[in-house]
């Protein structure tokens, strides 16, 4: 696996529960924007990855809810692509407040679709090698 790439996010409170928790709900919503984050940071553009003809899909996500998250909470969530090989790869994600205490650890499967076919692509390594500017922000070379 690659270093992690990360982002800071700030908890708004439209974003809380009535407990005052961050809602479950809105961990997938970081998770998703660390992704694209990486993206783009990596040269991967939405309309990059339209135009070649495919897209990221998400198969499964899974998130342990480790300690609440209030409004104002200054956190950093990570992400960490694992390529295995084959048609999938996993994505490592944690949810870090400033103080260094994991709020959430999220981990995700996810493929290429071509968009044509409606298949996933047989090597998705290979589309984020082709179309990044920098491959090394996926742990690629």
């Amino acid at each position: 696996m690659s270093k992690p790439f990360s982002v800071p996010v700030t908890v708004r409170g439209y974003e809380t529960d009535v407990q005052g928790h961050l809602n479950q709900a809105v961990y997938l919503n970081y998770a998703e924007h660390a992704r694209w984050s990486l993206l783009q940071a990596a040269g991967i553009s939405q309309s990059a990855l339209i135009g070649s003809g495919v897209g990221p899909v998400a198969l499964e996500t899974t998130i342990r809810y480790k300690r609440e998250l209030l409004a104002g909470d200054e956190v950093e969530v990570t992400c960490v692509f694992d390529w295995g090989g084959g048609k999938t790869f996993r994505i490592e994600q944690t949810v870090v407040k400033a103080d260094g205490t994991v709020a959430a650890e999220i981990t995700a499967v996810g493929g290429i679709l071509d968009l044509e076919q409606r298949r996933l692509v047989a090597d998705p390594a290979e589309v984020f090698r082709k179309l990044a500017s920098d491959p090394g922000l996926f742990g690629l070379s």
